[in-house]
């Protein structure tokens, strides 16, 4: 039997009567601890887990889901719950489900670090919740299992975005993995300018940051991106995230970020870092908490080992002050529609002469521009269609219809939004 403790109050001195809520919920407590006991022969402390954001959650299922050898299943808790989970792998090629080991109701064991954990059912008079649970042998086993959890969270995210949303209840969080790869060659910017973002890029991240501990600088650097939609600011990011070895977070910004989500977002990047945090659509965020956001940047170590890229289609609507500011945004990079070398590059990386000739490409050249990249990618696909169906191409009528389209589409939004009020930033 578990040697008693130290407290005033005892399970084994209670009963259902004189301590009902309790008693429910140290009934299980009670169970688990002594089935520990009993398997490893000494007692195990319990910890709360409430800085932590899931972190030890995500890397037990991404253990369990790779199999490692590190952790094994000690015994499910309750004998009429489910003990596996079915679920789906969703990728570009094909959709297959699965079968994984069900966190809920199991008690898991890391014999390396002495550590359990169990997340379990508990079912009270007033209401039935998971409950968290973490065991270890000491405070020193529970020191060596968080290194080991910040490790193989690096390992786990390298080949996935952690994309946090602001939702209603809180801040929700998954890794996706990247299944199209982007690489720098796919990026079509001016030379100058796609040399100094990745230099920075690159700089940062060279020997965890030596170039800035070597000169005295902040080991922070945040730059803006901004343009009209469909120039590659997205395709530049998946370079990014693509091309180095430091974990990369998406945020996406909704009607419901809060300080609360801000905190909890920044909160958590800091244990990744160093590592790149992409906020998308940053002229959207709500506000009410602006101010917050701006404190936050401005924060001594808020931004530590962070670069922060902050992308916006509408420039206009964020105050001067997010990029007049040091330790803010450093540098504001605009993406412009690509010049006549560019558009030719691309449509050349489309491979676009199996439909037309060389002269023909460039025609297409001068007749488009003021395209984006996503309204040349679209001219691609209706030049692939038409050359499928009809083995024969008309340029002149698909350039003819996609500008049009092109002007209609100036006059709705864009200019729409430049003559709608600024929002900005505030203090």
């Amino acid at each position: 039997m578990i040697k008693k403790q130290n407290h005033i109050i005892k399970f084994n001195e209670i009963n259902s009567n004189t301590v009902p809520n309790y008693y429910e919920y140290g009934f299980v407590i009670n169970s688990i601890k002594t089935k520990l006991f009993e398997e490893f022969g000494f007692e195990f402390k319990m910890y709360a887990d409430e800085e932590t954001t899931n972190e030890i959650w995500e890397i037990l299922e991404g253990d369990l889901q790779h199999n490692n050898t590190e952790v094994t299943l000690i015994s499910h808790i309750f004998d009429g719950i489910e003990t596996v989970t079915i679920s789906s792998n969703h990728t570009d090629e094909k959709l297959e489900f699965v079968l994984k080991p069900r966190i809920t109701n199991g008690l898991y064991y890391y014999p390396k670090f002495n550590v359990a954990l169990a997340q379990s059912p508990i079912f009270q008079s007033h209401s039935d919740m998971n409950h968290d649970l973490v065991f270890a042998k000491d405070d020193m086993c529970m020191v060596e299992f968080l290194a080991y959890i910040l490790q193989r969270k690096r390992e786990y995210i390298r080949n996935h975005v952690t994309v946090f949303t602001d939702m209603e209840d809180g801040v929700d969080s998954k890794k996706e993995k990247i299944t199209t790869l982007v690489t720098r060659d796919d990026v079509f910017l001016e030379e100058n300018l796609k040399k100094e973002i990745y230099r920075s890029i690159d700089e940062f991240f060279s020997e965890s940051g030596g170039f800035f501990k070597t000169y005295n600088i902040p080991y922070k650097r945040g730059i803006l991106l901004y343009g009209k939609p469909g120039n590659g600011k997205t395709t530049l990011v998946k370079s990014i995230a693509n091309s180095i070895s430091a974990p990369v977070a998406y945020w996406q910004i909704t009607e419901f970020t809060s300080s609360y989500s801000i905190h909890e977002v920044f909160s958590t990047v800091a244990k990744m870092a160093p590592m790149v945090l992409v906020i998308e659509d940053i002229d959207s965020m709500p506000e009410d908490v602006r101010s917050v956001f701006l404190n936050t940047l401005d924060g001594a170590t808020s931004k530590e080992g962070i670069f922060l890229i902050g992308t916006t289609n509408y420039p206009e609507k964020i105050d001067p002050a997010l990029i007049n500011r040091a330790g803010r945004f450093d540098r504001a990079y605009e993406i412009k529609l690509p010049t006549e070398e560019l558009r030719y590059e691309y449509l050349l990386k489309k491979e676009i002469t199996q439909f037309i000739s060389q002269e023909a490409v460039g025609k297409v050249v001068k007749e488009t521009k003021g395209f984006s990249f996503a309204q040349l990618n679209e001219l691609y696909t209706s030049i692939a269609l038409q050359w499928h169906y009809d083995r024969t191409v008309n340029i002149d009528g698909l350039c003819a219809e996609l500008k049009a389209d092109n002007k209609n589409n100036k006059k709705r939004s864009w200019d729409s939004e430049l003559n709608s009020q600024s929002v900005g930033f505030q203090f």
